[in-house]
């Protein structure tokens, strides 16, 4: 199978371009970093012609939410400018090709009931979110109105090996790796924590048996507070962690839970998560270990809870 990914030198895009050749996929990855240009519309098609894929993944995008607040105008151009490229690309020149689009679960914004489930309404409270609804409406119109087989994922928060620091989970592996203590927001907010080995995994499943125009829930269903995760990793560690609440990190309104429902998911492919949350830890840690961890705690400042 000829596979184009997008976005595929960032953290879900590695791990989803490794998944998919250690399934048999032919892997065609493409990254600003690789000198594409995907707000650029002629290079866009160009690039998508040429790899005739069968199946595009698109996670190309500026995924972080503090980001998208100091520059709401360039987040929302760039990720449904892309986003448009890439559909309309896909429609000139590979037009049975089969998209997996990836959402976010922040399109739901704060939660009315739990789980949060696909008949939600989108409601979303940060430009990210923003962006990533309007390109969520984006994917179902090229779906009715062009007959593009598209697909789309809403991922939850997920975290792993090789994820930067401005996210929660990866920022506290990184201090537990260099000492014992540990800065966080606030340490009761709850979020649904998958790793990005088994959404990975739900994306190419969805590629293959979603239903065109249709969302999808990628999420564990499960949650975890930052006060857990740093327990946890402090005994996987076999340390006692000094945990430092900062209330510059702590945000005001903050949502307290968000978890989803993977229902939905399950009954189209067949999906369950199956690497537990105590080994995404053990494993984040000890990649920063590998890489080299820094010698202090340092937070990032508008530390996120781990969005894609």
């Amino acid at each position: 199978m000829k596979t184009l990914i997008t976005g595929g030198t960032g953290f879900a895009g590695r791990h989803l371009a490794a998944h998919c050749a250690d399934a048999g996929d032919d892997v065609v990855v493409l990254a600003r970093s690789e000198g594409v240009d995907l707000l650029d519309a002629e290079q866009t098609q160009h690039v998508v012609a040429d790899a005739a894929p069968d199946v595009v993944y698109h996670l190309a995008a500026q995924a972080h939410v503090g980001r998208s607040w100091t520059d709401p105008a360039t987040t929302l151009r760039d990720n449904v400018g892309m986003a448009a490229n890439v559909f309309e690309a896909v429609r000139a020149g590979a037009p049975d090709a089969t998209v997996l689009f990836v959402s976010s679960g922040e399109v739901y914004g704060r939660p009315e009931t739990l789980p949060l489930t696909e008949a939600a309404p989108l409601r979303p409270q940060n430009p990210y979110a923003v962006s990533k609804a309007a390109s969520d409406l984006l994917a179902r119109f090229y779906a009715d109105a062009h007959g593009l087989r598209v697909v789309i994922a809403r991922a939850f928060n997920h975290s792993g090996p090789g994820q930067e620091p401005i996210y929660a989970i990866a920022n506290f592996a990184r201090q537990i790796a260099a000492g014992p203590h540990v800065i966080t927001g606030n340490p009761d907010t709850r979020r649904d924590y998958t790793d990005v080995r088994d959404v990975v995994r739900a994306y190419r499943l969805l590629a293959q048996s979603g239903e065109a125009g249709e969302a999808y829930n990628v999420c564990s269903g499960a949650t975890a507070s930052a006060r857990e995760l740093v327990t946890l990793l402090a005994e996987l560690d076999g340390i006692a962690a000094d945990h430092e609440v900062d209330p510059s990190l702590v945000r005001a309104h903050e949502v307290m839970e968000v978890r989803g429902s993977a229902d939905k998911l399950r009954a189209a492919t067949g999906w369950e998560p199956q690497i537990a949350l105590a080994d995404t830890l053990r494993d984040t840690v000890a990649w920063w270990r590998a890489k080299g961890a820094p010698p202090a705690a340092t937070p990032a400042p508008g530390l996120e809870p781990g969005t894609p």
